[in-house]
């Protein structure tokens, strides 16, 4: 389909690919985080706070437009950056535009302190579900000292510090320097799109200020970090270990690894191990999760709590697998078509491809990075995944243990 890139007359870019005969089109529009973030939870209180009001709106006239015109909006705090997003229907993308800018423009970022009360209440029910209490007690160590490592434990204990005015000239700060990227995919006349863009967002602040790349201190030893929950029947296990990005050579190498070992559901090979032939596992799965400034590679596990060893064990043996026994030329093909497959997938609608493309281009990877990033998963070879996995999974690693 066709696509253009061009710049907003405050030259902020924007990319626009037009997909015939869909009736909804979607917009994107990210703020890259400049300086991180100030203090745990600030930033997720400017995305909230952006849903309660502006100078000519009240929040209950703000949500009752949205839902009147069939708008799906919403405004998320991303780890590297701000989006809003909508999706509508084609004939209403100048109303919807419309809303954006005077949220974007005029918020006024009322009941502060009953977003805060709300804030406490949503992360408390959060944390009392035992996956999630594990993997905040990874996240915060395996990301110790940086934002990145802003998990809800830390951001409860640092509710009551957080000012108005610290909410508000971090959002500020975020509208007049942070570089912005748009992305709108739809089957709207492109220069209706420009022209509207350029009527209501034209006057943006461009900002000159990319993501910052503030990288995390190195993780020099094994940290293990145990919680007890009375209440809890399973053990969770999480081990990960701290890994390049998206913009590394190793990224197509380490998404296989991540389909092998455990993202491809009942053929990889930790479920096959781990549940089917020992038995260990309620569920087993691995993950690699990527930002700008770093990314951690881990393995899950609930198990019964007699097993907590047995499993440890097991995920030693398969990552010691992986790094000496070369991967065979069929079940790395069947990796690659798995993530080509799921990849195709996140592309099916104009609202994820908007995302999509609003992510590639805050991260400065190029609108065209999932394209290029398939050619290179295509040449990986066994001896590149072996090579990899010996240089990441080393004794420097992270096991969160929650247990009865």
């Amino acid at each position: 389909m066709e696509s253009k890139i061009i710049r907003l007359k405050n030259n902020i870019e924007l990319f626009y690919k037009k997909n015939l005969n869909t009736p909804r089109i979607a917009f994107c529009m990210n703020f890259a985080l400049v300086d991180g973030e100030v203090a745990p939870g600030v930033n997720s209180l400017v995305a909230r706070l952006l849903f309660q009001g502006t100078k000519s709106r009240s929040a209950e006239q703000i949500a009752l437009e949205f839902d009147n015109n069939g708008i799906d909006f919403s405004v998320e705090m991303r780890a590297d950056y701000l989006r809003f997003r909508f999706v509508c229907l084609n004939e209403d993308f100048e109303k919807a535009i419309e809303l954006v800018n005077d949220l974007v423009k005029n918020s006024t970022f009322e009941e502060f302190d009953k977003e805060i009360v709300k804030l406490e209440g949503e992360i408390v029910a959060e944390l009392d579900a035992a996956r999630a209490k594990a993997s905040d007690g990874y996240t915060k160590n395996i990301f110790e000292g940086h934002s990145y490592g802003y998990s809800n434990t830390v951001i409860l204990e640092n509710l009551k510090n957080i000012t108005k005015q610290q909410v508000v000239e971090t959002y500020q700060k975020l509208l007049n320097d942070s570089k912005k990227i748009i992305t709108v995919v739809g089957d709207v006349d492109y220069s209706n799109v420009e022209n509207v863009l350029n009527e209501y967002l034209g006057d943006l602040s461009c900002g000159q200020a990319g993501l910052v790349r503030q990288f995390p201190s190195e993780l020099n030893e094994v940290k293990n970090y145990e919680i007890i929950k009375p209440d809890a029947n399973q053990a969770h296990i999480i081990k990960g270990w701290r890994v390049e990005s998206v913009d590394s050579e190793d990224y197509p190498a380490l998404i296989l690894l991540n389909i092998i070992l455990g993202a491809s559901g009942l053929s990889s090979r930790l479920f096959l191990e781990l549940r089917d032939k020992k038995g260990l596992a309620y569920v087993v799965r691995s993950s690699y999760e990527t930002m700008l400034n770093g990314a951690t590679f881990s393995i899950y596990i609930a198990t019964e709590p007699k097993n907590i060893d047995v499993s440890l064990a097991g995920f030693g043996e398969e990552i010691e697998k992986i790094k000496t026994i070369p991967v065979g030329e069929d079940e790395l093909e069947d990796a690659k078509n798995n993530i080509l497959g799921k990849w195709a997938f996140s592309f099916e609608t104009n609202a994820q491809q908007a995302c999509n493309y609003a992510h590639y281009g805050i991260l400065d990877l190029g609108f065209d990075f999932n394209d290029k990033t398939k050619e290179r998963v295509k040449a990986v070879t066994s001896e590149q995944l072996q090579a990899c996995a010996n240089k990441y999974f080393n004794d420097k690693f992270v096991i969160s243990i929650l247990k009865p």
